[in-house]
């Protein structure tokens, strides 16, 4: 997989990181308590697999879980253990670190995950730190405390695990969009809401679904983290996880969370993301299933600011739309399960007059 990352544009992109997720263990631990890799499937070791994973440009992740078990039930890192956990990861040259939280009570969590936090941070090694203590304590306050989340993790996981299904896709949009006003301000650069993996080139989604998703999760600003076979993935799976323009908008610098603003009696919704540079993102995204859906509106009434003209591009189809000013009606038609998705971006006069104080106290027209 890492050499699919590698060579088949993946890396260029964005895509950097190869994520082991539960199961890599042996069932016990070593005779002096350290975790140990499964020989079968990884007989040279987990260093090994990182430094080849590091010659290819590419970095790699590992999973735990604070509890006495995984999930799926081999060694955990009980909350004696995190220091010692956190250096041999970092000892293997581990890039980042999924801790789940299975087998773990409140307090033991309310404990551990810190301690692992700084931990990891005192191996002296750079390591990404995704977090499911939220999603343990039902992703809300109070009993999910976002201020000490954003100061202790990369990202976290606030709800349940996907599924290969639109189904729960849907089911996760809805709790993100039902609490945006609680999630959307602890996102940031260095801090991120997860809702999971993308699902796209499985077998649950359809291509429409799968574009759905693709937008949808890049408006919410969520890592992309790919949950496929990239040796068999499907040429059309493969366009909308490397869309260029899609994935520049999920990576902008200022790290804003999108919002739903919009959510239409017929089933239709839309969603904008504030982007750098006074660009937006904006999805028109209909739930319906019967046929495409003739969608009409204007940037003034999802609120844009008035006497502006934007320069549009559909992310998925390239065509730009020059000089939509924010009063005027426009119309998309939406697939069923399907998005349209929209970047723009004010558009720049070719020079405007700058009135500048001149000698003498005249005026004289600036040409920026």
């Amino acid at each position: 997989m890492a050499d699919r990352l590698a060579e088949d544009g993946w890396r260029e992109l964005g895509y950097k990181y190869i994520n082991i997720d539960d199961c890599w263990s042996a069932k016990q631990r070593d005779g002096a308590g350290q975790l140990v890799p499964d020989p079968k499937r990884f007989p040279r070791g987990i260093k090994a697999l990182a430094d080849y994973v590091h010659s290819r440009g590419l970095k790699l992740g590992i999973y735990g879980d604070l509890g006495t078990l995984t999930c799926g039930g081999y060694p955990g890192t009980t909350v004696d253990c995190v220091e010692q956990d956190a250096q041999t990861f970092a000892q293997w040259g581990v890039d980042m670190l999924k801790l789940d939280g299975c087998y773990s009570s409140e307090e033991e969590q309310a404990e551990g995950y810190p301690k692992m936090a700084k931990a990891l941070n005192a191996t002296g090694r750079p390591i990404v730190y995704s977090c499911s203590w939220p999603a343990y304590q039902g992703g809300l306050p109070p009993k999910v405390n976002y201020t000490l989340l954003a100061e202790i993790c990369n990202l976290w996981r606030n709800y349940g695990d996907i599924e290969d299904s639109w189904d729960s896709v849907l089911s996760i949009v809805d709790w993100f969009s039902a609490h945006q006003d609680v999630l959307q301000p602890a996102a940031g650069p260095g801090h991120w809401n997860d809702p999971d993996m993308l699902i796209i080139g499985n077998f649950g989604l359809s291509y429409e679904q799968s574009r759905s998703q693709m937008a949808l999760w890049t408006v919410m600003a969520a890592p992309l983290l790919m949950s496929t076979d990239l040796r068999t993935i499907s040429p059309s799976a493969k366009e909308i996880l490397q869309n260029r323009l899609m994935i520049q908008i999920n990576q902008d610098p200022l790290g804003i969370q999108g919002r739903r603003i919009v959510k239409e009696k017929f089933h239709v919704e839309v969603f904008l993301r504030p982007l750098s540079q006074a660009a937006s993102a904006l999805i028109f995204f209909s739930r319906r299933t019967d046929m495409p859906f003739r969608y009409t509106t204007s940037l003034a009434k999802l609120n844009f600011p008035d006497n502006t003209v934007y320069e549009v591009q559909d992310v998925y189809s390239g065509k730009i739309i020059s000089g939509l000013k924010t009063g005027d009606n426009f119309t998309v038609v939406i697939n069923p399960s399907g998005v349209v998705m929209w970047y723009l971006y004010p558009m720049v006069q070719p020079w405007c007059l700058v009135r500048q104080q001149g000698p003498g106290g005249g005026v004289h027209p600036l040409i920026l």
